[in-house]
């Protein structure tokens, strides 16, 4: 890692509210210098009604590597961008955006990408498995695409707000004839179970599963990235399941981010 910063070293804010369970500053910044390349992530805390007009003061700032944002924030990166490459544009949400060789804003979303790489690694088979998946928000739309692309026979969603639900279903539908349902909180009859919701970032938050319905032959996902093994994930371990956490998401998606954001498409 680069002993010292200076004048010439470029930044990459990172945006969420809030910010201090995210492990990508040291971890991107770390990955920076083992490429050669002078650049620091810094933590930004801002609340969903400042992001906008953050965004756009980043317009003016030229020593920018990029932007990177989790929650809240993954739609209003996508709404920021000039362009979005395909994965962005379908779910309407981004999480790392860098300026292309036009000097405009290319968004992505990597989230998916990074989850499929995390479940693989931990032994999880997809092609031809039935998935069920809490959350229809930016991540959630982000992993439920690449689920069905690795070959998820089915694919039921869940989500508090049946609007959000509803609407990512009809999209996922659209593209993947007719692969994707509505789903409940209720793991019976699945062999994936995936929570893409910020439940368990605090050690009380309400379950996003019933979790006295897990089996050892299913394999338990959870987004969050915690200082603590999330309830979920602590059930799904006392039951025999296999399972991969925010963590393991976020290892798997970095070579994804700084190739990104050093000019290569993943």
């Amino acid at each position: 890692m680069f002993e010292t910063y200076s004048g010439a070293t470029r930044i990459v804010p990172l945006l969420g509210y809030p910010i201090a369970q995210a492990k990508s500053p040291f971890g991107m910044t770390k990955g920076f210098a083992a490429r050669g390349a002078d650049c620091i992530v810094v933590p930004v805390k801002i609340p969903p009604d400042g992001v906008g007009d953050y965004l756009k003061a980043l317009d003016r700032v030229e020593n920018l590597a990029g932007v990177l944002a989790t929650v809240p924030h993954k739609f209003a990166l996508a709404a920021h961008a000039d362009r979005r490459s395909d994965r962005a544009a379908f779910y309407g949400s981004a999480n790392i955006m860098r300026r292309d060789r036009a000097g405009f804003w290319l968004a992505d979303m990597l989230d998916g990408l990074g989850f499929i790489r995390a479940i693989r690694a931990a032994g999880g088979l997809l092609a031809g498995r039935r998935a069920l998946l809490a959350g229809a928000g930016g991540a959630g739309g982000a992993i439920a695409m690449e689920l069905l692309t690795a070959g998820v026979e089915r694919l039921a969603v869940h989500d508090t707000d049946p609007a959000r639900r509803d609407d990512l279903i009809a999209r996922l539908d659209a593209r993947f004839a007719d692969k994707a349902a509505v789903g409940s909180a209720s793991p019976r009859g699945f062999e994936v179970i995936v929570n893409a919701t910020p439940l368990g970032m605090q050690r009380d938050d309400p379950l996003p599963f019933e979790t006295e319905h897990l089996t050892p032959e299913m394999f338990v996902g959870d987004v969050v990235s915690a200082r603590h093994t999330t309830p979920l994930l602590a059930a799904a371990g006392a039951r025999g399941c296999r399972t991969a956490d925010g963590h393991d998401m976020f290892e798997a998606t970095l070579d994804l981010m700084l190739d990104f954001f050093l000019g290569a498409a993943p």
